[in-house]
């Protein structure tokens, strides 16, 4: 496995280096590369700039979800055919679970896909200071993976002076600089990043600050660097667990809800799925009047429903066709939005309380702050397992602000590196909903019970 790869990371989050890694993506591709890009841990919007650039949908690697070998093996299967593949850190680079681990995050994810790394660093404030701060990053972790450092809103009168410093004292490569750009800025919001399409002429933007690194960085010499990542072991996932080789004896369709509303996907559990046998068929609860009627298998994802709630609410067909398909019998797999989606009520962001699928009693309602249940977690102890099946333990993650007052009890939630836990999830055999994400290859077993409970639902149903 011989895979061009560079690791875009920084300091610490608000760097830039998402600017900046769509940046270099951008540049990448108008020198014709076929570029593969990856963001490290559960973001779902970062994805989502890099698709928007590359016209491909970006993956996520993280190796909480899914260890070593399996990192590895998406990576693979996912750069395959690609000239370089770019992936994107997380937070600081060194901060990972619970706050005081280095686990999931970007640093453990370049070293165990044996990635040079490149830290984005907010220069803001600083001149000698920035070889300080380097040379602790580079210190703290012997195998650290760091090769080179871009010098982010630095001024060019600076620059040259500031790479001749740290070059010399650090031995780092300096690959270049980034004035502000203020066209080019990204917005926040409650669940981090707006999406794509809602910034003006977000392409152009990046086209142009594209063209800007191309005079302020040294693009070959990222290029070169990452060529000179070694080459990797092939992982045989069918190997690792026999679960990853189960499939259908039949395909079956499954509905995935997919639109403005429901738009927060790990792209490689559909992968995952469909290798399983499993035929996705997308629809719009916003937009759509019922649920596809071939389907045998229902799928809700998070996003942002709370934003479209008056239109999820008046789309009553819809609602009612989710109702009807649900209570007769359909699994159904619902996370975060779309747990919510499937309550009786669930409020906007004005606090307004709309009427929705009525599966989950209660209201989903609206919170001043983040969650408290927030961050990766361990479920365990399910009294139902999944779809009836017991599957150990899930990892899985939660970022929400909403709540809700029926989160369910059928699973305890456990922090790792902490003594916090807290009971989620319904789960009654035909159902399994709650505010957790799931990344089905952190635990193959999920996927393969829910499409064998679809399995079951289609015979019952063949027999009517």
């Amino acid at each position: 496995m011989n895979i061009p790869r560079i690791l875009i990371g920084a300091g610490a989050s608000g760097s830039g280096k998402t600017l900046i890694t769509c940046g270099i993506l951008a540049a990448l591709q108008e020198r014709g590369l076929n570029v593969a890009s990856f963001k490290c841990g559960p973001d779902y919007i970062d994805p989502m700039f890099h698709s928007q650039v590359l016209g491909t949908r970006s993956r996520n690697l993280d190796t909480f979800f899914t260890g070593e070998k399996v990192t590895r093996a998406l990576l693979e299967q996912n750069a395959r055919d690609a000239d370089i593949a770019v992936m994107e850190g997380v937070m600081g680079f060194y901060d990972g679970v619970g706050g005081t681990t280095t686990q999931a995050s970007a640093y453990e994810l370049s070293r165990m896909t044996r990635t040079p790394a490149v830290l984005v660093l907010d220069c803001r404030g600083m001149s000698v200071s920035i070889a300080a701060y380097m040379k602790g990053f580079l210190e703290y972790r012997g195998d650290n993976q760091i090769q080179g450092v871009i010098l982010n809103q630095l001024s060019p009168m600076l620059y040259q002076r500031m790479k001749g410093l740290l070059e010399k004292e650090l031995h780092l490569e300096v690959l270049g600089y980034v004035p502000k750009v203020d066209d080019c800025v990204i917005d926040s919001r409650h669940l981090g990043l707006v999406k794509p399409e809602e910034i003006p002429d977000l392409l152009e933007r990046l086209k142009r600050l594209a063209n800007i690194l191309e005079k302020t960085m040294d693009i070959d010499a990222l290029i070169e660097m990452a060529k000179g990542a070694p080459a990797l072991e092939a992982v045989d996932l069918k190997q690792e667990d026999p679960c990853f080789a189960w499939h259908l004896p039949e395909p079956l369709p499954v509905a995935v809800a997919r639109d403005d509303a429901f738009c927060f996907f790990y792209e490689d559990n559909f992968r995952l799925l469909e290798e399983m046998g499993a035929k996705i068929i997308y629809f719009s609860p916003l937009k759509d009047r019922e649920v596809p009627r071939e389907a045998r298998g229902l799928m809700l994802y998070g996003g942002y429903p709370e934003l479209h709630a008056k239109i999820l609410s008046r789309n009553r067909s819809m609602r009612k066709s989710i109702y009807k398909r649900i209570t007769e019998g359909m699994p159904c797999v619902a996370e975060c939005g779309g747990f919510m989606y499937l309550h009786e009520s669930m409020e906007d962001m004005d606090g307004n309380a709309h009427k929705m699928v009525g599966v989950i009693p209660g209201g989903a309602y609206k919170t001043p702050k983040l969650n408290h249940r927030f961050g990766y977690v361990h479920l365990s102890h399910g009294v139902e397992g999944v779809f009836g099946q017991e599957v150990g333990e899930i990892p899985a993650h939660e970022f929400h602000y909403f709540d809700s007052p029926n989160c369910g009890t059928d699973y305890l939630a456990k922090k790792p590196a902490s003594t916090r836990s807290w009971e989620c999830m319904h789960s009654n055999g035909q159902l399994f909903a709650g505010f957790p994400h799931f990344h089905y290859y952190g635990n193959p077993q999920v996927a393969k019970a829910f499409l064998e409970k679809c399995l079951q639902y289609s015979h019952r149903k063949g027999k009517r």
